[in-house]
């Protein structure tokens, strides 16, 4: 997928989002006859989503035991971050290492923290240095592309839906005496059909940032001398740890509650690892996984990924 392809897509998919919400919601106040709390649930569901944007790096730093990394601890850690941020055109982030097993690698901020970049110690642990050079260009893409905003603003549109929906349906079921003035058998139905609406626009939100994904992968091999190949061994690198250090039963959950901030998904190590199959020499799983096309099965699969499936993404860094 070339840039242009992938731009076109992206705006094509955003449009579709916008588009099918504004009619949507045009069509809900026009025949509910609820526009003030409709209004309402709008403006408590965009709250929710700022506040929760607002306070995601604290929630991030203490879910993934974040901390600062000044530039004496790990210099060559900066210097990367540096280097490839006056590459990419934008102003170096903070530097944090999470204290995790697994390998992986997260950009996220808000205007209370500004933006921030972060390795895990897995990854450090896992990974040459080329190959966290990648996947630190990876990173620094999302930030420059805005991705953590332009997610947030499309990520609350299914929430909101999802709760007018569930609002029309309780007023249509618990009604009472309102139920023939208003239609309320009518209005439950739908908030039914609007909360399945919510759904569809889900599957295009995850569209949308598996789309971000590759446009990422796609900065990071155009700041990296020989980007696409590093960040390609770089993500059977991360497939393979995640895959040996999974979280013992209960830290599951926690560990993966922002996995969309991940440059790969660890709850699909295991199935991606079986994928890639079991080589130890990681150019020969690279020229294995090549030689594959995904399945039916597997490409279902991904319509509800945040991340592209892994074959299609090494191929997409191939082409570079």
């Amino acid at each position: 997928m070339n840039t242009w392809k992938l731009r076109f897509s992206m705006a094509g998919t955003l449009a579709a989002i916008f588009g099918l919400t504004t009619l949507a919601f045009a069509v809900v106040l026009t025949i509910s006859g609820f526009g003030l709390s409709i209004y309402a649930i709008g403006v408590i569901v965009v709250i929710l989503n700022v506040v929760q944007w607002l306070a995601s790096p604290y929630l991030v730093g203490a879910i993934y035991r974040v901390k600062a990394v000044s530039e004496m601890e790990n210099p060559k850690l900066h210097f990367m971050v540096n280097k490839l941020s006056s590459k990419s055109g934008i102003k170096k982030p903070q530097v944090m290492l999470s204290q995790i097993k697994i390998p992986n690698a997260f950009a996220y901020g808000s205007p209370l923290t500004g933006s921030r970049v972060a390795v895990t110690e897995g990854l450090l642990n896992n990974l040459d240095d080329g190959e966290v050079e990648a996947v630190i260009g990876h990173e620094l893409g999302h930030l420059k592309h805005r991705d953590v905003q332009v997610m947030m603003v499309v990520s609350f549109l299914p929430a909101l839906f999802y709760y007018i929906g569930y609002s029309l349906m309780l007023s249509g079921i618990f009604g009472g005496g309102r139920r023939s003035e208003s239609g309320g058998g009518y209005n439950a139905l739908i908030g039914i059909a609007f909360m399945a609406f919510s759904w569809v626009l889900t599957l295009f939100t995850l569209y949308l940032s598996r789309l971000r994904e590759y446009y990422a992968d796609r900065h990071s091999a155009s700041v990296v001398e020989n980007g696409a190949e590093k960040l390609s061994t770089g993500l059977i690198s991360i497939v393979e740890g995640n895959k040996r250090s999974q979280p013992r039963r209960g830290e599951s959950k926690n560990n993966n509650a922002y996995k969309a901030l991940f440059i790969a998904d660890p709850d699909r190590s295991q199935y991606e690892s079986e994928q890639l199959h079991n080589t130890v020499n990681k150019k020969e799983l690279l020229r294995e996984a090549l030689t594959k096309e995904p399945t039916s099965a597997e490409k279902f699969m991904e319509l509800f990924s945040t991340h592209p499936n892994m074959i299609k993404r090494l191929r997409a860094l191939q082409e570079l």
